[in-house]
């Protein structure tokens, strides 16, 4: 290649880079005026913010110390407050845990599991049809253009938030824990099927036409030939939308839905704020636990994923509003 080819070629890439480079100038210009006059448009003055912090230190305050009285029946019978009611229910081998666990109370490792079932139950109930929108809604399995048919049930579901759901299904059962679960399953259909299609439109066709050159029937080229490259994938992702269904529920009990959000929502009303805080710790030791699990079994799952979630990226995953709302991205 002679020299001058050598400098145009040099050229076309320094122009290409500078258009880049411009173009991504331009696109956070875009955002950042788009966020400037968005925040004015919300009213938001960060003078105005500042001069309330005092305000805010002196009601964080009020959350401290937590106040563990109601967390179990046999602490909250005799009045054991603070931290100290932690360690007395895991006397006589955890005995008061085991009875708040087996009579109808308001304590928090109750209302701890109540949370805990929502979100699976929900989960176990929305995934039968999230798998079958998320199959049909492949173009591997439903023809062009009719599987969008599917595709466009699974996003008007994710349209709207878990919050919404519960209200809508309000005529048919209150706001309560059943409420609850049908609007996390309903979410569930939404979130965990265009999952599914998305990793049933990635499969390998070798597994597919080896199936079809034995005389197979579609059903057996369905089942044979495409979901069993992704049952593993599957289970994973159904794992991981159980960790979100978990922030969800207790999102719904805020509302008033039950479980620990429902708890800590009531005692906030009533200014016992250290109580509220014992159930925002609770909140904290079941998204994290549940999210652990999770994750170190996705990580046995998934060739790709060596290494499992550690208790540091729990922590900061807490701080991503759309796994609590059931918004965004579903994509770990």
């Amino acid at each position: 290649m002679s020299s001058s080819r050598i400098d145009e070629t040099l050229r076309t890439l320094e122009r290409r880079r500078r258009i880049r480079q411009l173009f991504g100038v331009g696109i956070l210009a875009v955002v950042l005026v788009v966020t400037y006059f968005g925040l004015n448009f919300i009213g938001f003055d960060p003078k105005e913010l500042w001069a309330q912090v005092p305000q805010e230190i002196e009601f964080v305050k009020g959350f401290v110390p937590p106040n563990f009285v109601d967390f179990t029946v046999y602490t909250s019978q005799n009045e054991i407050t603070g931290l100290k009611a932690i360690p007395a229910s895991f006397r006589n081998f955890g005995q008061p845990i085991v009875e708040s666990l087996t009579t109808d109370s308001s304590s928090l490792v109750r209302l701890s599991m109540v949370t805990i079932i929502l979100g699976f139950t929900g989960t176990v109930i929305g995934f039968p049809l999230a798998l079958f929108f998320g199959v049909l809604g492949s173009e591997q399995v439903t023809p062009f253009p009719f599987n969008f048919i599917f595709r466009g049930i699974m996003s008007g579901i994710r349209a709207i938030p878990a919050l919404v759901w519960i209200l809508i299904y309000v005529p048919l059962a209150g706001i309560n824990e059943v409420s609850a679960v049908l609007a996390i399953a309903t979410d569930t259909i939404g979130n965990l099927g265009r999952l599914f299609t998305d990793e049933l439109e990635e499969i390998e066709d070798g597994p597919i036409e080896a199936i079809q050159s034995t005389g197979a029937s579609r059903p057996q080229v369905i089942g044979f030939g495409m979901l069993s490259q992704v049952s593993t994938s599957y289970v994973a992702w159904t794992l991981y939308i159980l960790e979100i269904n978990t922030r969800i529920a207790i999102s719904l009990g805020v509302v008033g839905a039950g479980g620990v959000g429902r708890y800590i929502r009531l005692r906030q009303d009533l200014f016992k704020y250290q109580k509220a805080a014992a159930g925002i710790i609770m909140v904290f030791v079941i998204v994290i636990s549940v999210e652990l699990l999770s994750s170190r079994i996705r990580a046995r799952l998934r060739p790709d994923e060596h290494e499992s979630k550690s208790i540091v990226d729990a922590i900061k995953d807490l701080a991503d509003g759309s796994k609590w709302l059931g918004t965004g991205s579903n994509k770990p």
